[in-house]
């Protein structure tokens, strides 16, 4: 048992007040899933080269020596650190980013990589989360949150969604795939990399690869009702938007709500009844293989 949420923002003016209104709502959650959260925020566009997110297992690590490293190969905009994560704004390519990471920092994970994303993953208790990454003063467009209860693996970082497996693309599950072991091999062969044994990862590293074979999102989540076997609630983040689908039975939990300023969902009401106008919005369950999205034009 987790809890998802997602909040898309329609009304621009709101930006500004995206992590005030998305910490409530994943507080909310807490009980779905105490072992740990986690959250994608999609904010400050770098269009001219790429943005990567890095964590580090060690609170202690030397992000200046880091720094340091990445202005003597790139040209660097910006530098970030929170806790131990360090997010990177470069004007070169994604490519060439990542292979230099893979390459000389082994003991650095990649989170998120794109030009929008940004992913922050921590252990423990979701409300600990919140305040040590300060989400309460995150701007954007949209974000995606989730709060984890292991239940088909470790308690770790790195098992912590959301998962990010292509640019700009990230997946929250709440459910348990049957046949992740087998597809996790079938996208090894297609070259998907995979850093943990997390099914949510599968299915995240399933939808990059039917993207990269030239599917928009709605085919590729429709090709995943055929080959994704389990029960499961997906919330997705692409670049300007995200969307929602259930698996045929719909046995797990979701709720969606829309007004004009915002569209939202959550595995439990109570975190959509945080929100500014929620008691005015249109609620509604979504039904099973319905692909739910929005889009900025």
């Amino acid at each position: 048992m987790c809890g998802i949420v997602g909040l898309f923002i329609k009304n621009p003016a709101l930006e500004s007040e995206l992590g005030a209104l998305v910490a409530p709502m994943l507080s909310e959650m807490t009980e779905r899933g105490p072992d740990s959260a986690g959250m994608a925020v999609y904010r400050d566009p770098n269009d001219k080269g790429c943005k990567v997110t890095v964590l580090s297992q060690k609170l202690d690590f030397d992000w200046a020596s880091f720094e340091k490293a990445v202005n003597s190969h790139f040209s660097l905009n910006k530098f970030t650190v929170t806790q131990n994560h360090a997010v990177l704004s470069l004007d070169n390519s994604l490519s060439e980013v990542e292979h230099w990471l893979a390459s000389n920092w082994t003991d650095l994970s990649v989170t998120s990589a794109g030009t929008n994303i940004e992913i922050f993953k921590g252990k423990g208790n979701p409300a600990d989360f919140i305040k040590q990454f300060d989400i309460k003063n995150m701007t954007g467009t949209h974000a995606l949150g989730h709060t984890r209860m292991a239940t088909e693996s470790a308690i770790t970082t790195e098992h912590s969604h959301p998962f990010s497996t292509g640019q700009d693309l990230c997946l929250v599950h709440n459910g348990s795939l049957s046949n992740h072991n087998r597809l996790r091999e079938t996208l090894k062969r297609a070259g998907v990399q995979f850093k943990t044994d997390n099914d949510s990862e599968v299915a995240a590293g399933y939808l990059s690869w039917r993207l990269s074979e030239g599917d928009d999102l709605d085919e590729a989540l429709n090709h995943a009702i055929e080959d994704l076997d389990g029960f499961y609630t997906f919330a997705i983040g692409t670049k300007d938007g995200f969307a929602v689908m259930r698996d045929p039975i719909g046995c797990k939990p979701a709720i969606m709500a829309e007004t004009d300023d915002w569209a939202a969902m959550s595995s439990e009401y109570r975190a959509i009844a945080t929100l500014p106008g929620a008691e005015n919005a249109r609620i509604w369950e979504p039904e099973p293989t319905q692909i739910y999205s929005w889009k900025r034009s």
